[in-house]
């Protein structure tokens, strides 16, 4: 694995499994997905939208390197609580407000998972006619099929329950700047 940090200062004493990624080896990887996005969209209005709470670490990082106009908005789409496996009842908890027809829409996700969120949030937006809908994902587990593949990925994941730069579990340890898996 990584090098590892003072982990007991960062969690509170709470202890962590391994560090699957390190914050040296996501920032580099979030750098060339900001790349990839910037290549891929060439021209029209690019609209990110990122899927709180946990993209936000992310999304904060990757709009700094996609090297080309575009602007951003949120939702919330819920269906964890305070588990490790999704409930598979999706909840939209925040619909933005942001008119996507004609741009180039990109949902901006921490992680692919079951798919479940996702696809809920798929098949909203493909109502709202966008010149083009597209996901960028910096995790994907690729533990099912999902209405429409992630175009960017960061790392495909091990199937554990992970944390970190923007994931959770029940709301704790969004903050650490790099990836682990829970202790088993």
């Amino acid at each position: 694995m990584h090098t590892r940090p003072d982990v007991a200062r960062i969690t509170g004493g709470k202890e962590l499994g391994d560090i699957v990624y390190s914050e040296q080896v996501i920032q580099q990887r979030v750098r060339e997905l900001g790349a990839e996005v910037g290549e891929y969209y060439q021209g029209g209005e690019l609209l990110l939208i990122g899927l709180l709470k946990g993209s936000i670490v992310f999304m904060s990082d990757l709009v700094r390197w996609i090297p080309r106009p575009h602007v951003w908005d949120f939702l919330i789409a819920a269906s964890y609580g305070s588990a490790t496996k999704s409930s598979g009842h999706v909840r939209l908890l925040y619909d933005p407000a942001t008119d996507v027809a004609g741009k180039h829409v990109l949902l901006v996700e921490d992680i692919v998972d079951s798919g479940a969120t996702l696809d809920k949030v798929v098949r909203i937006f493909e109502t709202r006619e966008p010149a083009s809908l597209e996901i960028c994902t910096l995790l994907h587990k690729r533990l099912g099929r999902t209405v429409l593949e992630p175009r960017f990925v960061g790392f495909d994941a091990p199937a554990k329950f992970l944390v970190g730069y923007g994931l959770d579990f029940d709301e704790e340890f969004r903050h650490l700047p790099f990836i682990a898996s829970l202790k088993e």
